[in-house]
């Protein structure tokens, strides 16, 4: 994800610079913290995030978007310092997106197949004789 021209020329963000930029809550960029994921610089009782850290937030986030799990996107994210001029990390990072095409395409199938599934129960079910429906005969439910 390439910067923002506002933090284009950055290094230095702070907890609520990258809370608004991203619109996450502080809470969450303390969990992602926690998690080892992003490693901001205490000033006192200050977090000031690098540019690094700053990526890093942008790899996280989409890879939540598309259902990465945390691990997952551990894994992509780290393989960043292998020092191979990422080579590693952007094969793995087609790999894991290609498994995760497939699966989401398998989910998209399984949905499909419940929406048709549930739009002929209802159309048996509106088909079907009721007190508002006198006229309706035999429909199979």
């Amino acid at each position: 994800m390439a910067a923002s021209p506002v933090t284009a020329d950055r290094t230095a963000f702070s907890i609520s610079d990258l809370s608004a930029e991203f619109g996450v809550t502080a809470r969450a960029l303390r969990f992602y913290e926690d998690e080892g994921l992003i490693d901001p610089e205490r000033r006192g009782t200050q977090r000031v995030y690098s540019r690094r850290d700053h990526a890093r937030l942008a790899w996280i986030l989409r890879g939540k978007r598309v259902g990465f799990s945390l691990a997952e996107i551990r894994e992509l994210i780290d393989l960043y310092d292998v020092g191979d001029g990422r080579a590693a990390q952007r094969r793995l990072t087609v790999t894991r997106c290609r498994e995760r095409i497939a699966a989401l395409e398998g989910q998209r199938s399984d949905i499909d197949a419940a929406i048709a599934e549930l739009s002929a129960f209802v159309a048996a079910i509106e088909a079907a004789p009721s007190p508002s429906n006198p006229d309706a005969r035999h429909a199979k439910l």
